[in-house]
């Protein structure tokens, strides 16, 4: 998920935490009775005679109306699940173009190279990188399996010091930002050969 997905999120779940705290601070105090007795309604059922004569009165097409609601609430809930899945996974970076042709790099043979290059480290026992962005910005999310005794400082000066340098010279940018998502696990066993 990227940052804009998550944006979005946030202020979606703002928005209806906010409209369900309003309608139960409104039913908690029509219960507790806050409401003047001159609102006439604060008294009554939720649904009294008018409005049960409201829905018999527009009855063809009162429902279409609601089931059209449901539909738009549907898409719009189908089309928020549809963005968690949303990756910006860049397939290919392009460097230079011009008359002369184009110059791309597979982003896959990158973030594949860096991966090796930080499992190189003794205390990485496995890593996994995908190039995340556009073209013009190019962003590097990492995943880093460490041995649990493993210094980080040893981790963080093989990513920052030697991978993430590589990417740039490769990808030809001065800046490139990176995530590096780190976890702990128990160092490989060695294997034995017995002959």
């Amino acid at each position: 998920m990227d940052d804009k997905t998550a944006r979005g999120n946030r202020l979606g779940l703002l928005l209806v935490g906010l409209a369900l705290m309003a309608l139960s601070a409104l039913v908690m105090a029509r219960g507790a009775g806050a409401f003047p007795p001159a609102v006439a309604s604060a008294r009554g059922p939720l649904v009294d005679a008018q409005t049960r004569a409201a829905f018999a009165r527009y009855d063809p097409w009162l429902w279409w109306v609601v089931a059209a609601a449901a539909i738009v609430l549907a898409l719009f809930g189908l089309r928020w699940l549809l963005v968690q899945g949303r990756s910006r996974r860049l397939s290919g970076i392009r460097l230079d173009g011009g008359p002369a042709g184009i110059t791309e790099v597979d982003a896959h043979s990158v973030t594949d190279a860096a991966a090796a290059e930080a499992g190189s480290h003794p205390s990485i026992i496995g890593a996994t990188a995908a190039m995340t962005g556009t073209s013009e910005h190019p962003a590097v999310r990492m995943r880093v399996a460490i041995v649990e005794d493993a210094p980080m400082s040893a981790v963080r000066e093989q990513l920052s010091g030697v991978v993430i340098p590589h990417m740039r010279q490769t990808l030809e940018t001065e800046r490139i930002p990176a995530v590096a998502r780190v976890s702990l696990g128990d160092a490989p066993h060695p294997r034995r050969t017995v002959t």
